[in-house]
């Protein structure tokens, strides 16, 4: 019964979902270009304002339990499990004082109104996985980026998605890069619950009727770790520790 019902709510949805998109890719060109920087991160904001509250077409609540008192104007790597592109909208709208920048693979950064814009003007870094040559100097660049202006990486190193909510192992290797790259960062660890039931038919229709909820955890200071491996090995655990199945 819910999967039939889910199929009209799902087309009302996605139109939403896609005129959003339409509508603020024009917007943001016109900060960026004539306002620069901060007026284009203030539309990027607004827009996911929309994208988190869009989903409750779809009976959809989202709990960000954020109980940390995180500085601003302080790198940050927020370092979360990955279930679905759900898992997005909800840290760029709930830590957008701290001006979040993604690690998103290169096909992403063409063809999709809005979403492209940003990763390619925002500060975001786009990578080809496939590629060592290409991905990890420009990882290097991009964590430099976060160090020299304060910003927020944010990185899931499961490296895809877990279509069922069960995670997998973490590739560290650009997280050691980020971590090498932005000394005086705070390693912010988020656990994510069922944004993997959006997509728990495919594409479409969608899930509907989920409760997703982010789990902010304590900070913790990367200098004050010699040995990083034992810092990531602390994150993952944190993190995966707080994944409800």
């Amino acid at each position: 019964m819910l999967k039939l019902l889910s199929y009209p709510l799902s087309i009302i949805y996605y139109t939403c979902f896609l005129i959003l998109l339409i509508f603020f890719h024009p917007i943001q060109w016109f900060c960026f270009n004539v306002f620069g920087y901060q007026a284009h991160k203030k539309s990027v904001d607004i827009l996911q304002f929309f994208l988190v509250h869009c989903t409750k077409l779809l009976g959809t609540r989202i709990s960000f339990n954020n109980e940390q008192n995180i500085p601003l104007n302080t790198p940050l790597i927020i370092v979360a499990n990955h279930q679905s592109m759900y898992d997005i909208s909800p840290i760029m709208w709930y830590m957008r004082k701290h001006h979040t920048k993604f690690i998103s693979k290169m096909e992403l950064g063409k063809g999709i109104p809005s979403v492209s814009y940003n990763l390619r003007h925002g500060g975001s870094v786009l990578i080809d996985r496939k590629n060592p040559r290409q991905s990890l100097p420009a990882i290097m660049k991009f964590g430099e980026y976060i160090e020299a202006n304060k910003r927020a990486a944010v990185i899931f190193p499961e490296g895809t998605r877990s279509k069922d909510g069960t995670p997998k192992p973490f590739q560290t290797k650009g997280l050691e890069i980020l971590l090498k790259k932005t000394p005086s960062s705070l390693v912010v660890p988020i656990s994510i619950n069922n944004s993997w039931k959006m997509q728990r038919y495919g594409k479409f229709p969608m899930g509907i009727g989920n409760h997703i909820s982010f789990k902010v955890h304590k900070p913790l200071k990367a200098a004050l770790f010699p040995n990083k491996k034992e810092l990531i090995n602390s994150v993952e655990t944190t993190i995966k520790e707080n994944i409800h199945s």
